[in-house]
């Protein structure tokens, strides 16, 4: 039987890291200099910077649990699908925790209005992943992604359904 070739170790991540920091900073630089409207409510500042700053945390646990302790990309080398670590709580650790620090930084920003971009970040997610790396990942390892995929959420770290494990 043929040895597949291993998947990129890049994939799409780097066009979605690139498309939503740029989306990111020019909505900050637009609020900076007040050519956006500003949206504040006041009994929500301090929650709102708070979620801020775990949207930042978590993101970094994220991608340092994936890509340094996970060692992700000797795992895509080795054509092997990882299911421990960070992936044990996410399916794409990596996208996620890019996801969330774009959404860090618009908590911080103190404008509610940015907060819309929020949902745009997550839904251009979903859609990327599922139009690329799923097919990928599906045809590559069958049944076995099958089945993280139904215990492990795809872009929302939680807790493993029914106690999955590798």
């Amino acid at each position: 039987m043929e040895e597949k070739k291993p998947l990129s170790q890049f994939g799409v991540g780097p066009y979605y890291a690139a498309v939503s920091f740029v989306m990111t900073l020019t909505a900050l630089l637009l609020n900076h200099y007040r050519l956006l409207p500003v949206i504040h409510l006041s009994a929500a500042g301090l929650p709102i910077m708070l979620l801020g700053l775990v949207c930042l945390i978590v993101a970094a646990v994220l991608w340092c649990n994936a890509v340094i302790t996970t060692k992700i990309a000797r795992h895509i080398r080795q054509n092997e699908l990882v299911t421990s670590g960070a992936y044990a709580w996410v399916r794409n650790p990596i996208y996620t925790a890019v996801m969330l620090l774009m959404w860090g930084l618009l908590f911080l920003s103190g404008n509610l209005l940015l907060l819309v971009l929020c949902p745009v970040y997550h839904a251009v997610m979903t859609v990327m992943v599922k139009q690329t790396e799923e097919k990928w990942l599906a045809e590559r390892y069958g049944q076995a992604y099958s089945n993280y995929c139904s215990k492990v959420n795809r872009c929302i770290p939680w807790f493993p359904r029914d106690g999955w494990r590798k």
